[in-house]
């Protein structure tokens, strides 16, 4: 199955959803920014004329503002008599149109003028015979309210380029859970075909020896076993989807799981694995010695997938006439169980050890060996129940996997060690500890 353009589209597909989002969170940010400035702008702008109003407005008013004018106003007085002007105040009224106007009758007038680079808020107002005029010079406070506008502006400019980043910020944060559905959805994709491929490769081979076996009008005996191990194939394709549905759970919860018994998954390896072996004309065997027990906590099928994963390699690297051993240890006092899987195959590059447990790796210094899934998956197992996995090798000199897990407690191994003591498919008793081994040639 070829993924690279569906990892591309769900790639390009996430991030137009983060452009969306960003350029959407940025704008409402950006329009709420603006909608205050200004808000401020015309508060700051109409408070300030109301208020210059309000003080013009009141010096009119006052009888004795021509002597005592208010401070920063002057006054003008216009009566029959002639024009007065209040201490300190121009000779010539700011708005002498006005003045003059209103005097002869006109209403009040409120106004702006500018003149000689200053602003003035006039208001000119009949008050008995008399018409009056008051001028407060507003050009300070205008020059102040101009640099609380830039002010203004530079924080709008500020708030536009923290929209964009707050929005960039909550996009990447809202994409994250897309990503990794997208993540876990390709992962998944990748594990089940690299998982599947082994037992559906065990059955498809069984079912031609089986085929072989009907055709020649073969012992019965043997079609018998192998439509048993055709059985048991298809048996674990069910296993493999539930190691798919664990694998999730191994991190999360790993207390739930209980006892398993890795000399009962050894041996199980080692019977799924007969006939291959036989083609391949390699040797299987499985060390354990009977007077110890090999009990950890985790999930059987997970911990199955170790020792699938760790043989599928091993034989992928072997060829005829070779072996594979898989060895079982008890450290009591360490509180580990350890399960070394060695080969005499081709072996690696010593420098391959830690890249091989990365997905899809290949090897360094001019090797073009692919690693594949397989003991990234075991990796992963291993680790989730709180394991180590180590390896060893040299080129042409095999490889060796080393396996540590947690030992379960002293009761539950207890328990399981008289259960351990029988083959998981044959039902023979394991006398020295060393389970059935399996070698032959390839069917003719």
């Amino acid at each position: 199955m070829r993924l690279r353009p569906a990892v591309a589209a769900d790639q390009e597909l996430i991030a137009r959803a983060w452009r969306r989002i960003a350029l959407q969170t940025a704008s409402m940010f950006a329009a709420a920014l603006l909608l205050l400035d200004l808000l401020a702008v015309g508060l700051v702008l109409q408070t300030g004329h109301s208020d210059a109003r309000r003080q013009v407005a009141q010096a009119v008013a006052d009888q004795d503002a021509l002597t005592k004018p208010p401070r920063g106003i002057w006054i003008y007085q216009r009566t029959s008599g002639g024009l007065r002007s209040s201490p300190g105040a121009p000779a010539t009224p700011i708005d002498a149109v006005a003045l003059d106007s209103v005097f002869s009758g006109g209403r009040t007038r409120t106004s702006t003028i500018h003149r000689s680079g200053r602003e003035y808020e006039v208001q000119t107002q009949r008050v008995g015979p008399a018409a009056v005029q008051a001028v407060l010079d507003v050009s300070d406070a205008e020059r102040e309210r101009h640099r609380l506008y830039w002010g203004l502006a530079a924080a709008g400019t500020a708030g536009l380029i923290l929209a964009a980043l707050v929005g960039a910020v909550i996009a990447r944060r809202a994409i994250v859970p897309l990503g990794q559905a997208f993540d876990r959805q390709q992962r998944f994709v990748a594990d089940a075909s690299h998982e599947l491929r082994t037992p559906l490769t065990q059955l498809h081979t069984r079912a031609q020896l089986l085929q072989r076996e009907l055709r020649r009008g073969g012992d019965s005996a043997r079609i018998e076993e192998d439509v048993r191990l055709l059985i048991g194939g298809t048996r674990h394709l069910g296993d493999v989807v539930e190691d798919l549905l664990l694998a999730a759970q191994l991190r999360a919860e790993p207390a739930t799981f209980g006892p398993v018994d890795l000399a009962e998954l050894a041996a199980e390896a080692v019977a799924a694995e007969q006939t291959r072996c036989a083609q391949l004309g390699v040797e299987l065997r499985v060390a354990a010695p009977s007077d110890r027990t090999y009990v950890v906590r985790g999930a059987a099928t997970a911990l199955r997938r170790v020792f699938t994963s760790l043989i599928d390699n091993a034989l992928g690297h072997s060829s005829s006439g070779g072996y594979v051993t898989i060895r079982l240890g008890h450290e009591p006092t360490a509180g580990v169980v350890t399960c070394v899987v060695q080969d005499d195959g081709t072996g690696f590059d010593p420098a391959d050890r830690h890249r091989m447990f990365e997905r899809f790796a290949r090897g360094g210094h001019g090797d073009r060996r692919r690693f594949g899934l397989g003991l990234a998956l075991v990796r992963e197992a291993v680790q989730a129940h709180g394991g180590t996995v180590v390896a060893a090798g040299a080129p042409g000199a095999g490889a060796t996997f080393t396996v540590t897990l947690p030992a379960w407690g002293t009761a539950t191994t207890d328990g399981a060690a008289g259960r351990r003591r029988r083959h998981p498919t044959s039902g023979q008793d394991r006398a020295h500890g060393e389970l059935p081994a399996t070698r032959g040639a390839a069917d003719s």
